[in-house]
């Protein structure tokens, strides 16, 4: 029995959050904002702490500085029982890296430090730990980049140790959205790109076409549609989920959150609707609460709202 469920490897930081800012920004003006929220980021480490309090077993790697927001992080993801025993800590210079997310009405900015993100790499990851485990998950495939190119070489060695492997790249601070992904897809059981990211990648404004060619490289390709839910798609059989209707508090790490339901009974062995179902479920059980991480780390908040919604969640496959 692997000691793992999940294994992680990717970027660590917190999260600032600023609410009830004007949807323009003025040059040269001092704005206050309505509220903050200072909270665990990271799209990584999101789907970690998410999954932990979902219930799998989850081991995380990463590199950080050795710092304060470093420090904060790692308290984060030991409160939800992620074994961080093998996060690295780099003294000086090197610093954790920070997000900082402009809430407006309608839209959001969002500023990144990368810090210690872009500079993880395969000599910082323990291979023996993370492949003691089922499945592996990577998430900020553009972000990270010293990583980046031994991307290839890590799934090798992991789908070598007989660990599946599921992958969510998030956005392209570049938007050319190249890196050599088309050759480590390959070595993927299950993609997690929103609709956005798919027509990128596939390049294709058809999203119908986009899954079709992006499933001629991944078993099991799995889109995020916002506010319409999500669908998957495996060879020909494809399988569409409403959302749930909730009030959202705040849209950040929805995405991530998502990936921590679908996964967590992927795992299970569970057929896509459930999947699907389970997926949509955490994520919208994450715009309750603001950030990513903070429904999740209320746990009688976090079991009300999945045992309210989790009828819903079956009721609309």
């Amino acid at each position: 029995m692997p000691r793992f469920d999940v294994t992680i490897a990717g970027e660590l930081n917190l999260d600032l959050i600023l609410y009830g800012l004007p949807d323009e920004i003025p040059a040269e003006r001092e704005l206050l904002a309505e509220r903050m929220v200072l909270t665990l980021g990271s799209s990584s480490a999101i789907v970690a702490h998410n999954l932990a309090a979902l219930g799998s077993r989850v081991g995380f790697q990463s590199r950080i500085g050795d710092d304060q927001l470093g420090q904060m992080a790692l308290e984060r993801l030991e409160e939800a029982a992620v074994d961080v025993s093998r996060v690295r800590r780099v003294p000086a210079p090197t610093q954790t890296g920070l997000t900082v997310i402009l809430q407006h009405t309608a839209q959001r900015n969002i500023l990144t430090y990368p810090g210690s993100i872009a500079e993880l790499t395969l000599a910082d990851l323990d291979l023996e730990s993370l492949s003691d485990s089922r499945h592996f998950h990577l998430s900020s495939y553009y972000l990270q980049k010293e990583l980046q190119p031994q991307v290839g070489n890590l799934f090798r060695k992991l789908k070598a140790s007989g660990l599946t492997i599921s992958l969510d790249t998030n956005d392209d601070p570049e938007d050319r959205w190249e890196g050599g992904l088309r050759d480590v897809l390959p070595y993927v059981d299950v993609f997690l790109p929103n609709a956005r990211e798919a027509r990128k990648i596939a390049d294709t404004q058809d999203l119908d076409l986009a899954v079709s060619s992006l499933t001629e490289l991944v078993p099991f390709v799995v889109v995020k549609l916002g506010p319409e839910g999500a669908m998957a798609q495996r060879g020909k059989q494809r399988v569409v989920s409403a959302a749930i209707p909730v009030t959202a508090v705040d849209p950040v790490g929805a995405g991530d959150s998502f990936d921590a339901g679908f996964l967590h009974q992927f795992l299970k062995g569970a057929d896509l609707a459930t999947c699907l179902a389970a997926g949509n479920l955490a994520g919208a059980l994450s715009t309750t609460r603001p950030g990513g991480t903070e429904a999740f780390r209320d746990s009688a908040h976090r079991e009300s709202f999945l045992r309210q919604h989790g009828r819903i969640a079956s009721q609309t496959d």
